[in-house]
């Protein structure tokens, strides 16, 4: 994908915009699972202001941050970066370096005065909000649905970078500046574009989208200032707690665990999927049981950096949907 590239998701029949009536009533967005996917070049901040100014019109797309995994699966799929265990549907999404970046502010604070309804007065009190490197910087101001019927400012910011960072990168960058949303840096995170859908009232906005002048790119944290810290050294035989087990069986736990928690940051589901699918076969067999499985894995993963209890779902599927005890050595079977 060129970094200049943004990804289009459309769902068929869903909205994916909020649904406002008087009062104001908010009806959050419809769920959708499946979406046809796109992907559409731009040249520059005002051409991604003309893009996202045509998607405000379309209350049946948003975009995501990455980039279409394989062409020839874009039709009525999901949006994944990850194998889903559990269906087996592969990624249609990959986190690739792209130079825009979209930050959520929804209800930082607004100045005492400030008309919410001028929306570059608004910008203006957002950016300054900003970490440095963005207040110099044009953007693309967006409101959202509750920008003016809700408290404070509810916005969205779209900056391009001086150089494509990952959305990994980016989370490790602005995921703690105060008032701003980190979801919008994942890679299959819903980026809601379109105004919302009033219902017998009109729209208290003049506009919804609107640039604010400034330096062209926002300077980026070097490569080295980005990478992961040093993992602390792990020992993956902890998480095998029965010291009277085989020592086959020992041995291939210890290994699934060293193999999983040591994983590059780009494979460490697929990476855990493929070792708690291994082990499983020992649970077939009876020479380990479901909940030891669960949790190897999610301690595993855990220590490979990634949350408790995403290698717990791993292992309790891999546990579930395994039905053949594998080719085992003489000897060893229950």
């Amino acid at each position: 994908m060129s970094p200049d590239t943004l990804t289009i998701l459309r769902s068929r029949g869903r909205r994916l915009a909020k649904l406002i009536r008087p009062g104001p009533e908010i009806e959050g967005y419809d769920r959708a699972r499946t979406y046809d996917i796109s992907s559409v070049p731009f040249s520059g901040l005002f051409g991604l202001a003309e893009v996202l100014d045509g998607l405000l019109d379309l209350p049946d797309r948003c975009v995501v941050r990455g980039a279409i995994a394989d062409r020839a699966r874009t039709i009525g799929v999901r949006r994944l970066v990850h194998p889903d265990p559990e269906t087996g549907d592969q990624p249609t999404l990959r986190d690739v370096p792209s130079r825009l970046v979209a930050l959520d502010c929804d209800g930082l604070p607004a100045p005492e005065g400030l008309d919410l309804h001028d929306l570059d007065t608004c910008g203006e009190a957002a950016v300054a909000m900003m970490p440095e490197a963005f207040r110099g910087t044009a953007c693309i101001v967006q409101a959202t649905a509750g920008h003016a019927l809700k408290p404070g400012l509810r916005l969205r910011l779209w900056f391009l970078l001086e150089r494509g960072l990952t959305g990994v990168e980016c989370q490790r960058w602005l995921r703690a500046v105060p008032g701003v949303d980190p979801s919008t840096l994942r890679a299959a995170q819903a980026i809601f574009t379109a105004a919302p859908v009033f219902e017998a009232m009109a729209d208290p906005l003049p506009q919804r989208l609107t640039i604010r002048p400034g330096a062209e790119t926002v300077a980026c944290p070097t490569s080295a200032e980005l990478a992961p810290p040093p993992r602390p050294a792990a020992d993956p035989s902890r998480l095998v707690t029965d010291a009277s087990r085989g020592a086959y069986v020992r041995s291939a736990m210890i290994r699934a665990a060293t193999v999983i928690s040591s994983a590059p940051v780009d494979s460490r589901h697929p990476t855990a999927v493929a070792e708690a699918w291994g082990l499983a076969r020992f649970v077939v067999a009876g020479l380990m049981t479901a909940d030891e499985l669960v949790r190897l894995v999610d301690g595993a993963l855990e220590q490979a950096g990634k949350p408790r209890g995403e290698g717990a779902k791993i292992g309790a599927w891999a546990a579930g949907q395994r039905t053949d005890a594998g080719n085992l050595p003489a000897g060893i079977r229950a």
